[in-house]
């Protein structure tokens, strides 16, 4: 058992990204099994409400979000964690769940506190760098993909079930005639009973894209964003909403290229270099600098299970005409 001194100690340094190795192995124990460490989340709303860590006490999770980022930035880019094999990827993977606890957790405190002064919405979150699973009270299950939430109302309307997204989300709804689900984006809704599909909406991209696995969906325009009329998609299609020119393209895909994702692989075929670089950021927690923009129309084919960021920077400099040097928090790509 560690002492509670030591368990306040290692908290706030973690939090502070101020870890030592050795002070970095003993969090992935202290966090792996939180449940059995009463000391643990006291430990973690004290933090949460202490001006030295967190400014404000009502911090938005967008910037508690923020911190995970740095922490998973220099885990990820710092020369004395390239580990070899297994141990290696254990000890990112380890790091990446300690994230996702401390999230949950300090978010359930935070709701505990401000249940009797404001509307509750229960959130979940995946910072960059992470995925996480979430089973919500109908039992539809729900994975985010990195730097992705959803957002929905402590009481649930009687007639329907309600998420709000930001980022991309891959669904298996549970089937109630009932009640209908309704995933919404910013700019359209996904309207189901039961189904598989995945949503991919992050505010930062061109497009939205939802693709169906299974069972079909609706997808609508909101009443204050009315610019297409419903579609319905059938299994293996995919709706592909460009924000730019606002125009709809619908087409039939590999659904297990655009889903693969949620089981911590991604495959990309003919992919260039700029949409790549967006997808390694929020899967590794990066920043990527390019230096030449000739360097963005480059393709590439490949897939990404296993291996760190820095294995797959190093399958890139291999395989196309580019190399790459770290400064800080930072990756910086440069043409040969």
């Amino acid at each position: 058992m560690i002492k509670e001194h030591d368990i306040k100690t290692l908290v706030h340094k973690y939090l502070q990204g101020n870890c030592t190795r050795e002070e970095l192995d003993s969090a992935i124990n202290l966090f792996a099994d939180p449940y059995h460490n009463l000391d643990l989340r006291p430990t973690l709303f004290e933090s949460w409400n202490n001006d030295e860590i967190f400014p404000h006490p009502e911090i938005p999770k967008e910037e508690f979000s923020g911190i995970l980022d740095k922490i998973h930035h220099r885990i990820n880019l710092e020369p004395d964690y390239r580990l070899k094999g297994k141990r290696k990827r254990i000890f990112f993977a380890g790091m990446k769940i300690a994230a996702v606890l401390i999230v949950g957790l300090l978010l359930g405190f935070s709701f505990q506190y401000l249940k009797k002064t404001k509307p509750v919405y229960y959130t979940s979150i995946a910072p960059k760098g992470s995925i996480s699973q979430v089973i919500l009270p109908d039992s539809t299950i729900v994975f985010l993909n990195a730097g992705s939430q959803i957002k929905y109302k402590e009481e649930l309307k009687k007639n329907k079930r309600e998420v709000f997204l930001d980022g991309e989300a891959w669904f298996n709804v549970t089937k109630n005639k009932k009640k209908p689900f309704v995933v919404h984006t910013s700019f359209y809704d996904v309207n189901v009973l039961g189904t598989k599909f995945n949503v991919r909406a992050y505010k930062t991209d061109q497009e939205i894209v939802t693709t169906l696995e299974s069972g079909s969906v609706l997808v609508s325009s909101p009443e204050n964003f009315i610019s297409f009329e419903n579609v319905n998609l059938s299994p293996g299609e995919q709706l592909v909403y460009n924000l730019q020119n606002r125009s709809i393209e619908i087409k039939e895909v590999n659904t297990r290229l655009f889903t693969s994702w949620k089981d911590n692989k991604i495959i990309f075929i003919n992919m260039n270099l700029k949409e790549l670089i967006v997808l390694l950021e929020r899967k590794f927690g990066v920043d990527i600098e390019i230096t030449d923009n000739v360097i963005l129309d480059y393709h590439y084919d490949g897939t990404i299970k296993d291996e760190t960021i820095l294995e797959v920077l190093d399958l890139l400099k291999e395989t196309l005409p580019v190399k790459y040097s770290i400064k800080g928090q930072l990756i910086v790509i440069t043409k040969k």
